[in-house]
């Protein structure tokens, strides 16, 4: 099985999502965003970084890099894609998601560890986790706040995945920490194949690292582009 990273310039944890998947047992290839062909990937993977240096917009400018074309064919056409911080911002950009990401509700940059629940297991994200699981998990972003038009038909139809929570899965102003719409920490499409999530997996992989905690994601992931490859 071989999952596809995808780089822009800017990106700067392709790295260390690579060694959470091969920690997982999966093959990756890092694919940079001038190439133009996917077709063989089993899954892709936005990693978080600051594409094109966040210019205009974040994930504004990598829409339009060359290898997006073949991002939003493969995955409108159902193989499993995911983006962390960066690339969920790119796939909302791309419409593969619905709303957007804004800037933090105290305009500061956040880098500190919390606590998503899982509010679905229905999507590549979260197929083996289960629902009410609290995370612990690293968040590094300045524009992580996510909003949406649509919020309603959002919550309505279970695309919410993970939303921001105490350690003990209570979810109220105090525990959320950039503002986002709802708690909102991760939303799928309504094909369950595409998450988008702020919160970094790869730096919660391995027990040196504080927390384990990833790899609950980072392993329903390869569950789920294993099954679409059967």
């Amino acid at each position: 099985m071989t999952i596809a990273v995808v780089v822009f310039p800017g990106t700067n944890c392709e790295h260390d999502i690579v060694h959470a998947l091969e920690l997982a047992g999966a093959d990756t290839e890092m694919v940079w965003h001038r190439d133009t062909d996917l077709r063989g990937a089993d899954g892709i993977v936005l990693p978080g970084g600051f594409a094109h240096g966040d210019y205009l917009r974040t994930g504004a400018i990598a829409r339009f890099s060359p290898i997006m074309d073949d991002v939003v064919t493969l995955a409108t056409e159902g193989t499993p894609t995911i983006g962390i911080c960066n690339g969920f911002q790119i796939l909302c950009e791309a419409g593969l998601l619905p709303g957007g990401l804004v800037a933090n509700r105290d305009l500061k940059f956040i880098c500190e560890p919390v606590h998503i629940r899982v509010e679905s297991t229905d999507s590549v994200l979260t197929r083996a986790a289960e629902v009410g699981q609290v995370l612990r998990i690293p968040l590094n972003s300045y524009e992580g706040n996510y909003v949406a038009d649509n919020i309603q038909r959002i919550e309505a139809e279970g695309d919410v995945i993970l939303r921001y929570s105490g350690s003990g899965g209570e979810v109220d102003d105090g525990t959320n920490p950039n503002g986002s719409t709802n708690s909102i920490a991760g939303i799928t499409n309504a094909a369950r194949n595409v998450a988008g999530f702020m919160p970094h997996p790869e730096r919660a992989s391995e027990a040196i690292l504080g927390s384990t905690d990833g790899m609950v994601l980072i392993e329903s992931f390869l569950a789920s582009a294993e099954l679409a490859r059967a």
